[in-house]
Protein backbone atom coordinates (compact mmCIF):
# COMPACT_ATOMS: atom_id res chain seq x y z
CA UNK A 1 0.00 0.00 0.00
CA UNK A 2 1.57 3.38 -1.23
CA UNK A 3 1.72 6.44 1.50
CA UNK A 4 -1.50 7.66 0.15
CA UNK A 5 -3.45 4.73 -0.72
CA UNK A 6 -6.22 3.98 2.25
CA UNK A 7 -6.98 0.75 3.55
CA UNK A 8 -9.21 -1.47 1.96
CA UNK A 9 -12.52 -2.78 4.02
CA UNK A 10 -15.01 -5.19 3.29
CA UNK A 11 -18.60 -3.87 4.91
CA UNK A 12 -21.73 -5.81 4.91
CA UNK A 13 -24.41 -3.86 3.76
CA UNK A 14 -27.52 -5.00 4.87
CA UNK A 15 -29.37 -1.55 3.69
CA UNK A 16 -30.87 -0.49 7.23
CA UNK A 17 -29.95 1.78 9.94
CA UNK A 18 -27.87 0.15 11.57
CA UNK A 19 -25.32 -0.90 8.85
CA UNK A 20 -25.65 2.81 7.28
CA UNK A 21 -24.35 3.78 10.46
CA UNK A 22 -21.43 1.25 10.75
CA UNK A 23 -20.56 2.28 7.03
CA UNK A 24 -19.94 6.25 7.68
CA UNK A 25 -17.64 4.86 10.82
CA UNK A 26 -15.62 3.01 8.21
CA UNK A 27 -15.69 5.61 5.92
CA UNK A 28 -14.59 8.91 8.89
CA UNK A 29 -11.50 5.96 9.39
CA UNK A 30 -10.66 6.46 6.35
CA UNK A 31 -11.42 2.82 4.85
CA UNK A 32 -11.59 2.39 1.16
CA UNK A 33 -14.92 0.12 1.59
CA UNK A 34 -15.93 -2.64 -0.49
CA UNK A 35 -19.45 -3.43 0.50
CA UNK A 36 -20.96 -6.22 0.23
CA UNK A 37 -24.97 -7.13 0.52
CA UNK A 38 -26.80 -10.40 -0.08
CA UNK A 39 -30.53 -11.67 -1.77
CA UNK A 40 -30.82 -14.71 0.05
CA UNK A 41 -35.10 -14.97 -0.53
CA UNK A 42 -35.58 -12.46 2.35
CA UNK A 43 -39.44 -11.25 2.78
CA UNK A 44 -37.84 -7.80 2.98
CA UNK A 45 -36.06 -7.48 -0.29
CA UNK A 46 -36.90 -3.55 -0.53
CA UNK A 47 -33.64 -3.66 2.01
CA UNK A 48 -31.49 -4.16 -1.23
CA UNK A 49 -32.96 -1.16 -3.05
CA UNK A 50 -31.55 0.93 0.30
CA UNK A 51 -28.50 -0.74 -0.28
CA UNK A 52 -28.00 0.21 -3.82
CA UNK A 53 -29.12 3.56 -3.02
CA UNK A 54 -26.39 3.92 -0.09
CA UNK A 55 -23.58 2.12 -1.91
CA UNK A 56 -24.33 4.73 -4.92
CA UNK A 57 -24.87 7.98 -2.03
CA UNK A 58 -21.64 7.24 -0.53
CA UNK A 59 -19.56 6.61 -3.93
CA UNK A 60 -18.28 3.12 -2.73
CA UNK A 61 -15.39 1.22 -4.18
CA UNK A 62 -17.53 -1.00 -5.16
CA UNK A 63 -20.84 -2.84 -4.33
CA UNK A 64 -21.49 -6.20 -5.41
CA UNK A 65 -25.03 -8.50 -4.43
CA UNK A 66 -24.19 -11.75 -3.80
CA UNK A 67 -27.62 -14.14 -5.10
CA UNK A 68 -27.92 -17.38 -3.01
CA UNK A 69 -30.71 -20.07 -3.93
CA UNK A 70 -33.77 -18.56 -2.66
CA UNK A 71 -34.32 -22.10 -0.22
CA UNK A 72 -31.03 -21.75 1.37
CA UNK A 73 -32.03 -20.82 4.26
CA UNK A 74 -34.96 -22.32 5.58
CA UNK A 75 -37.00 -22.58 9.11
CA UNK A 76 -36.73 -18.49 9.57
CA UNK A 77 -39.82 -16.24 9.72
CA UNK A 78 -37.77 -14.11 7.11
CA UNK A 79 -37.12 -16.53 4.55
CA UNK A 80 -40.44 -18.88 5.03
CA UNK A 81 -43.86 -17.63 4.13
CA UNK A 82 -45.61 -20.10 6.35
CA UNK A 83 -43.39 -18.78 9.48
CA UNK A 84 -45.71 -15.95 10.67
CA UNK A 85 -42.62 -12.64 11.56
CA UNK A 86 -43.82 -12.23 15.38
CA UNK A 87 -45.33 -9.00 16.27
CA UNK A 88 -44.70 -9.33 19.95
CA UNK A 89 -41.63 -9.71 21.55
CA UNK A 90 -41.36 -13.64 22.58
CA UNK A 91 -38.28 -14.78 25.09
CA UNK A 92 -35.61 -16.96 23.62
CA UNK A 93 -34.33 -16.85 20.15
CA UNK A 94 -37.24 -15.35 17.51
CA UNK A 95 -38.72 -16.92 14.89
CA UNK A 96 -36.97 -14.40 12.85
CA UNK A 97 -33.73 -15.94 13.50
CA UNK A 98 -32.03 -17.32 10.25
CA UNK A 99 -29.72 -20.11 10.77
CA UNK A 100 -26.56 -19.35 10.48
CA UNK A 101 -26.69 -16.17 8.34
CA UNK A 102 -24.07 -14.50 9.48
CA UNK A 103 -21.68 -17.18 9.67
CA UNK A 104 -22.39 -17.36 5.79
CA UNK A 105 -22.01 -13.53 5.56
CA UNK A 106 -18.85 -13.28 6.92
CA UNK A 107 -17.51 -16.50 5.00
CA UNK A 108 -17.92 -14.26 1.96
CA UNK A 109 -16.22 -11.48 2.76
CA UNK A 110 -13.49 -13.94 4.42
CA UNK A 111 -12.86 -14.63 0.84
CA UNK A 112 -13.49 -11.09 -0.94
CA UNK A 113 -11.12 -10.33 2.14
CA UNK A 114 -8.69 -12.20 1.04
CA UNK A 115 -9.04 -11.02 -2.48
CA UNK A 116 -8.94 -7.51 -2.33
CA UNK A 117 -5.88 -8.13 0.31
CA UNK A 118 -7.79 -6.24 2.98
CA UNK A 119 -6.94 -6.96 6.58
CA UNK A 120 -10.92 -5.22 7.68
CA UNK A 121 -13.91 -6.44 7.41
CA UNK A 122 -17.06 -4.10 9.36
CA UNK A 123 -20.22 -5.56 10.57
CA UNK A 124 -22.96 -3.75 11.91
CA UNK A 125 -23.95 -6.89 14.79
CA UNK A 126 -25.43 -5.45 18.08
CA UNK A 127 -25.62 -6.97 21.24
CA UNK A 128 -27.48 -4.19 23.49
CA UNK A 129 -30.85 -3.66 21.27
CA UNK A 130 -30.92 -6.37 19.47
CA UNK A 131 -33.66 -9.67 18.72
CA UNK A 132 -31.54 -12.23 20.81
CA UNK A 133 -29.78 -13.95 17.64
CA UNK A 134 -26.60 -15.84 19.11
CA UNK A 135 -24.49 -14.11 16.27
CA UNK A 136 -24.33 -11.07 16.68
CA UNK A 137 -22.67 -11.35 20.48
CA UNK A 138 -19.46 -10.80 20.98
CA UNK A 139 -18.35 -14.12 22.12
CA UNK A 140 -19.65 -15.00 18.22
CA UNK A 141 -17.38 -12.30 16.51
CA UNK A 142 -14.46 -13.28 18.64
CA UNK A 143 -14.29 -16.72 18.05
CA UNK A 144 -15.00 -16.02 13.80
CA UNK A 145 -12.20 -13.52 13.97
CA UNK A 146 -10.20 -16.72 15.85
CA UNK A 147 -11.21 -19.25 13.01
CA UNK A 148 -10.50 -16.45 10.10
CA UNK A 149 -6.66 -16.02 11.17
CA UNK A 150 -6.34 -19.81 10.93
CA UNK A 151 -8.12 -20.68 7.74
CA UNK A 152 -6.66 -18.13 5.25
CA UNK A 153 -3.11 -17.95 3.50
CA UNK A 154 -3.47 -14.45 4.34
CA UNK A 155 -3.55 -14.68 7.92
CA UNK A 156 -0.48 -17.07 7.68
CA UNK A 157 1.96 -14.52 5.87
CA UNK A 158 1.30 -12.01 8.73
CA UNK A 159 -2.16 -10.04 7.33
CA UNK A 160 -4.48 -10.86 9.84
CA UNK A 161 -7.86 -10.57 9.56
CA UNK A 162 -10.01 -7.88 12.13
CA UNK A 163 -13.35 -8.14 12.47
CA UNK A 164 -14.58 -4.74 12.97
CA UNK A 165 -18.21 -4.35 14.85
CA UNK A 166 -18.05 -0.41 15.88
CA UNK A 167 -21.58 -0.97 17.22
CA UNK A 168 -21.72 -3.72 19.08
CA UNK A 169 -21.64 -2.16 22.59
CA UNK A 170 -24.27 0.73 21.56
CA UNK A 171 -28.10 1.02 22.29
CA UNK A 172 -29.94 2.00 19.53
CA UNK A 173 -30.81 5.04 20.64
CA UNK A 174 -26.82 5.28 20.54
CA UNK A 175 -26.29 4.42 17.51
CA UNK A 176 -29.17 6.94 15.53
CA UNK A 177 -27.48 9.52 17.49
CA UNK A 178 -24.38 8.69 16.83
CA UNK A 179 -25.15 8.37 13.14
CA UNK A 180 -27.21 12.12 13.56
CA UNK A 181 -23.88 13.65 14.45
CA UNK A 182 -22.21 12.55 11.03
CA UNK A 183 -25.10 13.00 8.65
CA UNK A 184 -26.56 9.86 8.14
CA UNK A 185 -30.00 9.99 6.02
CA UNK A 186 -31.80 6.99 7.84
CA UNK A 187 -34.73 8.13 5.02
CA UNK A 188 -32.43 5.79 2.76
CA UNK A 189 -32.65 2.41 4.84
CA UNK A 190 -35.16 -0.31 5.01
CA UNK A 191 -35.21 -1.85 8.58
CA UNK A 192 -38.71 -4.01 8.64
CA UNK A 193 -38.71 -7.50 8.65
CA UNK A 194 -42.13 -7.04 6.57
CA UNK A 195 -41.58 -3.98 4.34
CA UNK A 196 -43.56 -3.61 1.33
CA UNK A 197 -42.03 -3.18 -2.20
CA UNK A 198 -41.80 0.53 -1.84
CA UNK A 199 -39.84 -0.08 1.46
CA UNK A 200 -43.09 1.27 3.90
CA UNK A 201 -42.66 -0.26 7.06
CA UNK A 202 -44.99 -2.49 9.00
CA UNK A 203 -44.71 -0.86 12.27
CA UNK A 204 -45.20 -3.97 14.89
CA UNK A 205 -42.37 -6.24 13.62
CA UNK A 206 -39.25 -6.43 16.28
CA UNK A 207 -37.13 -4.52 13.65
CA UNK A 208 -39.77 -1.46 13.54
CA UNK A 209 -40.22 -1.54 17.50
CA UNK A 210 -36.28 -1.18 18.34
CA UNK A 211 -36.27 1.26 15.30
CA UNK A 212 -38.58 3.34 16.76
CA UNK A 213 -37.72 2.98 20.84
CA UNK A 214 -34.15 4.28 19.59
CA UNK A 215 -35.58 7.64 17.47
CA UNK A 216 -37.69 8.01 20.55
CA UNK A 217 -34.85 7.77 23.11
CA UNK A 218 -32.40 9.95 21.48
CA UNK A 219 -35.09 12.35 20.81
CA UNK A 220 -34.77 12.54 17.59
CA UNK A 221 -37.52 12.59 14.41
CA UNK A 222 -37.77 9.46 12.94
CA UNK A 223 -38.14 9.39 9.79
CA UNK A 224 -39.00 5.63 9.20
CA UNK A 225 -41.27 5.47 5.61
CA UNK A 226 -45.12 3.22 7.09
CA UNK A 227 -47.21 1.94 4.80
Amino acid sequence: MTPNEKPKAVLLLSGGLDSITTLVLALEQGFDCHALSFDYGQRHNAELNAARRIAAKYRLAEHKIISLAPDTFGGSALTDESIAIPDQPSDGIPATYVPARNTVFLAYALGWAEVLEARDIFIGVNAVDYSGYPDCRPEYVHAFQAMANLATKSALEGRKIRINTPLIHLSKAEIVRTGFDLGVDYSMTVSCYAADAEGRACRICDACRLRAEGFLSAGLEDPTRYR
